[in-house]
Formats: C-alpha cells, structure tokens, sequence
C-alpha cells in the first residue's frame, strides 16, 4: 500500500500577502482558493512537479500560530539555478551551504548535501535540497 504526503497546512497571519507569496515570489500553482463564508477561506497551492501541496487560510485549517512551522523542504534538481530564480524573485534566501559529505559518489557534489534556506513573511521556514539523481 502507498502512502502519499499530499497536503500540508503552513499557519499564516495574512492569506493574500502569503498566497502572493507562495505563488508569485516562489512560483507555486493557486490550485484553488475557496471563500466559504466571511470565517472561512482555504488557499491550496503546489509547487510545480511537486505531489504534495501547501494549505493557508483561516476557519476551516488546524489552528497554529502563524510562522511555527519549521523545516518544510523542497528538493530541486539544480540548486544554484533554483537559488537566482529565488533571487531573482526577491525572496530573501541564503547563501548555498553544504550540510555533510556524500558517502558515496554522486554526479554533482551538491547532491543531497546542498542547500538553501528562506523563511515566509510570517517565519515559516523552508529549505531547499539538491537531488540531481536518486540512487
């Protein structure tokens, strides 16, 4: 039996600031963002290729205090290709750091070692892993 991580909530203290965010400065895709009522609105976003997806919003999401989730990663193929388009979108990313050495060969030095990290405006934080292959 599969068993598929498909969504995960990133508790936010303004959605359209954080949906501009996600979705213009990171390139994620608005999946769909739903107003229920004046209490309820939910935001899905997903960034491209990924299987799973973001959920911000209010009313009908866990109640968690927005920026207390740490440590979501993404994983890119090219992470200096991925750390200027960040630039370049203005998002406040670090430096590329190598975290470790790889155990055994691997067709980019980076792999699985390599990474960037940023936070949301409300200090949720990311990183972001290279894996050019898999073994």
């Amino acid at each position: 039996m599969n068993w598929t991580l498909e969504v995960v909530v990133v508790p936010v203290s303004d959605i359209d600031r954080a949906k501009a965010f996600y979705a213009d400065q990171l390139g994620f895709n608005v999946d769909h963002d739903t107003v229920v009522d004046e209490d309820v609105r939910i935001v899905q976003l997903t960034p491209p290729g990924s299987g799973c997806s973001i959920v911000i919003g209010k009313g009908a999401v866990p109640d968690m205090l927005p920026g207390s989730l740490k440590g979501l990663q993404l994983v890119v193929p090219d992470l200096h290709k991925a750390r200027a388009q960040l630039v370049e979108r203005g998002v406040d990313v670090s430096e590329i750091q190598v975290l470790g050495r790889n155990p055994r060969p691997v067709p980019d030095p980076l792999d699985n070692v390599g990474f960037v990290f940023f936070s949301d405006p409300d200090g949720n934080s990311w990183g972001v892993q290279q894996i050019s292959s898999r073994a």
